[in-house]
């Protein structure tokens, strides 16, 4: 699945491919944010681990395994 994390004050956002469930990554999230450590720790499918200061994430989009990537112009 993509995990796509967006950083205020950056203007590029995070892109992860991670294995595990939409379900499963999104109560990892949840309890990060509600949790009192200072950052936000993913790893992706290589094992590479990814931190993020809590305070500056903006936004966290989770996408399936199920989407479809579209190629080219659509019909």
């Amino acid at each position: 699945m993509d995990v796509r994390i967006g950083v205020t004050h950056a203007p590029k956002e995070l892109n992860l491919e991670m294995d595990g469930t939409p379900e499963a990554v999104t109560k990892q999230i949840e309890e990060a944010l509600s949790a009192t450590a200072p950052f936000l720790w993913l790893t992706d499918r290589r094992g590479t681990r990814v931190g993020v200061p809590l305070e500056k994430v903006a936004y966290v989009e989770i996408e399936g395994e199920d989407h479809s990537r579209r190629v080219g112009f659509g019909a």
